[in-house]
């Protein structure tokens, strides 16, 4: 999770493609000039331990939009896919 946001922070959008599941990868992500992305609060996490195939986190991300704050509160859910962690999507 903490990965994501800062590829989304830094403009590193192949790697937020690269770590999103096949089955609900978009076909591409397009970077936003007015958007800034400024802080993430990890609230809860559950599953996503060595045995798990399956876990969630809920986060809130802070950035500014045209000079504007803003929050985005999302519940996600990552899975394993070929050995590594994804994110699957909001649940």
């Amino acid at each position: 999770m903490r990965s994501r946001f800062s590829a989304f922070a830094l403009d590193h959008l192949g790697y937020v493609l690269d770590t999103w599941h096949p089955d609900t990868r978009p076909a591409d992500v397009e970077s936003d000039p007015d958007l800034r992305w400024v802080r993430l609060e990890v609230l809860e996490s559950s599953g996503g331990g060595l045995f798990d195939a399956e876990g969630f986190v809920e986060f809130r991300a802070h950035y500014r939009e045209g000079g504007r704050p803003g929050v985005l509160d999302e519940r996600s859910r990552f899975v394993r896919h070929e050995g590594r962690w994804v994110y699957h999507g909001p649940v």
